[in-house]
């Protein structure tokens, strides 16, 4: 039986376990990447392991998310990644610099190569052929100080391309296809493989949008072949070196399929409040517009602004619409000014924003109150904009433009005929602002610069045979980690600062979380299915664990988050009949013994109600250890010492 490609990757990589679906396994990491939003928790966990300089070949730390700087904070915390990247022999791309997937995609993803990074988009990799997975900050501190990562070995589904995408229809609407197939839990423990002759119409960025938003499937990552697109690509960004071919083989075969005529596709449109709910442009068009934000690390990269400056081009956007573009990378606008299409957008009356997340992430560019807002973006959540009354819709680069010029959502074939935009032949390749690693004798000179935002790691205990407390929250289904702990500009520069981050967990669902969660000591959290969606920001996990939060149980839980909860100390449990979620209230007081855990299966005695109910569990040995000590950083330190 032949092999899938992501098969033979990880295969080459394997540490521990065999390639056998639904087991547990461990792999070698080759590259690791984070970003400051989450990277200062990540380095903070990384020095408290004790390791002097990191095992990986290569590790890229980036400022893109925090750049807004009203204060001190974002600043501090930049000189203190610089100053960590110097000590222990990383990479640093400088604020100003570009979204890490999108420079990590240009600069450092190689075909055959493992990386994990501190942030779910990571699989935008998988557009070159790596296998690129998105993690909690202290599984990579731990990839970096040499630690094999675990998962699960997730099913492989074939995603197999024919056709070519007509005019107006991009790669962001092969990837909303794919959401309105099997939404935003579809591909939870699968990996996304595409293969067929349509992929031989798709070059590297848009191969890397589809990649990227796989994320919202739930899928562990998502992945192309290495073929000569890739050589041409890595080519152009004068990495042809690192190119090999690398494809499944002929006989592989798949745990499912999922078969897409991209000659049949047209403009899509994920509607409020998930990247899952999923319409035509047609169906919902005319839709009156406030704003339209072109960008992200799912559509910033050159092929997507150059297909925005030939719409744009000699035209002025509607006079009641907010057109902001940024791009993903420096490489990105010195070729768009170059060319003279920065021009054209500036004409037409785009607002030019740093290329960095931004918006994205609620960092500035807040739409009105009550606003229509179009964004090329990766995620719709409710209030992610920064205005919880917004109502934000995900388009592609050609909708969001055409839209931006009519001042509603409007299908962009209507536009007329698709302006042609050639793609260079060679990039642009400056990395002056990517600083390389010193030698281990220049880093030992090296001192940590540590601001008043940095406080120390919270230390948590062993855990008890017993958990005793009450219900804090109750919750639906498809509760994301923006619901747990949000974005935005007011909270992500308190990320350093665990103490005054958890005053803002659940604050969208429950302002009184955090003062109740203290008063009754901490607690537990029932939710419904695929609790935990979205970002991979551990501190959904660090920040109600310092409120006390003993267990988390739920009908199902999104990959990522589950992993989190592991690593800091918190019981993921499931129900065994998801009915029983219907017998439990809020406030409701509960005793769960764990003394059985290493069966699987635990018991929950709600006392309130009087009643026993039967939870279950999918943790490996490994991770039942790691919860027993206290989490994942005292289990590792425990080896090192």
């Amino acid at each position: 039986m032949g092999k899938t490609l992501t098969e033979k990757v990880l295969e080459q990589h394997l540490v521990e376990g065999k390639l056998e679906k639904g087991t547990d396994i461990a792999i070698k990491i080759d590259q690791t990447l984070t970003q400051d939003a989450t990277g200062t928790m990540a380095y903070l966990q990384f020095e408290a392991i004790g390791i002097d300089r990191v095992q990986t070949e290569l590790s890229v730390s980036y400022v893109d998310h925090n750049t807004l700087q009203t204060d001190f904070k974002n600043p501090d915390d930049h000189r203190y990644l610089q100053s960590i990247a110097a000590k222990y022999g990383l990479y640093f791309s400088r604020p100003g610099n570009g979204i890490c997937h999108q420079v990590h995609l240009e600069r450092f993803a190689r075909p055959g190569k493992t990386l994990l990074g501190s942030d779910s988009h990571t699989p935008t990799g998988g557009g070159v052929g790596s296998i690129a997975i998105g993690a909690g900050g202290l599984d990579v501190a731990a990839a970096m100080a040499g630690e094999a990562f675990r998962l699960k070995m997730p099913k492989v589904v074939n995603v197999y391309l024919t056709g070519k995408l007509p005019d107006f229809v991009s790669a962001k609407d092969v990837i909303l296809e794919i959401l309105r197939r099997i939404g935003v839990k579809g591909a939870v423990n699968k990996v996304l493989e595409y293969t067929g002759p349509g992929i031989k119409t798709l070059t590297v960025p848009e191969r890397g949008t589809i990649t990227n938003m796989g994320t919202e499937t739930g899928a562990t990552t998502s992945i192309f072949p290495s073929d000569e697109i890739t050589k041409e690509f890595l080519e152009a960004q004068e990495r042809g070196d690192q190119w090999i071919l690398l494809e499944p083989d002929n006989d592989a075969e798949y745990d499912e399929k999922i078969e897409i005529n991209l000659s049949e596709l047209e403009p899509l449109v994920a509607t409020p409040h998930s990247p899952g709910n999923v319409k035509t442009v047609k169906e919902i068009e005319g839709l009156k517009i406030d704003q339209v934000c072109i960008g992200s690390c799912t559509n910033s990269s050159l092929r997507d602004l150059k297909a925005v400056a030939g719409i744009l081009k000699g035209k002025t956007i509607d006079e009641s619409t907010v057109l902001t573009v940024s791009a993903g990378s420096r490489q990105v606008v010195e070729h768009m000014i170059h060319s003279g299409e920065m021009l054209d957008l500036l004409k037409a009356g785009a607002r030019i924003l740093e290329n960095a997340c931004g918006p994205c992430i609620g960092m500035g560019l807040a739409p009105k109150s009550d606003a229509i807002t179009l964004r090329t973006f990766n995620r719709n959540f409710l209030g992610r904009s920064g205005t919880r009354s917004a109502q934000a819709y995900l388009v592609s680069p050609e909708t969001a433009a055409v839209s931006a010029l009519t001042g509603k959502l409007t299908d962009p074939r209507s536009f007329g005929k698709l302006p042609k935009s050639e793609m260079p032949e060679k990039f642009i390749v400056n990395d002056n602002m990517i600083i390389p690693p010193l030698s281990i004798e220049e880093a030992k000179n090296v001192d940590i610069v540590r601001g008043p935002n940095i406080k120390p790691l919270p230390e948590f205990g062993p855990l008890p045979d017993n958990l005793e407390g009450e219900v804090l929250l109750k919750v639906e289904d498809d509760i994301t980690t923006d619901h747990i702990m949000p974005a935005g500009a007011q909270i992500l520069p308190l990320r350093s600062n665990i103490p005054e981050i958890s005053k803002f967990v659940f604050n969208v669902v429950d302002e009184s979380f955090h003062d109740r969660s203290l008063e009754k000591g901490g607690g537990f959290i029932v939710g419904g299915d695929n609790y935990g969606q979205g970002s991979s920001r551990e501190h959904a996990a660090i920040a109600p664990k310092y409120l006390g939060l003993k267990a988390v149980i739920v009908k199902s839980f999104a990959r990522i988050h589950l992993a989190n909860l592991v690593n800091f100390g918190i019981v993921p449990l499931t129900f065994e009949n998801k009915e029983d979620y219907n017998s439990i209230d809020q406030g409701d007081k509960f005793e769960v013994d764990l003394t059985t855990l290493q069966t699987g299966k635990v018991t929950l005695k709600n006392l309130t109600k009087n009643v026993e109910i039967s939870l279950l569990h999918s943790l490996s040995e490994t991770e039942i250890e790691e919860l027993k000590t206290g989490g994942k950083l005292p289990h590792i330190k425990q080896k090192h010492t």
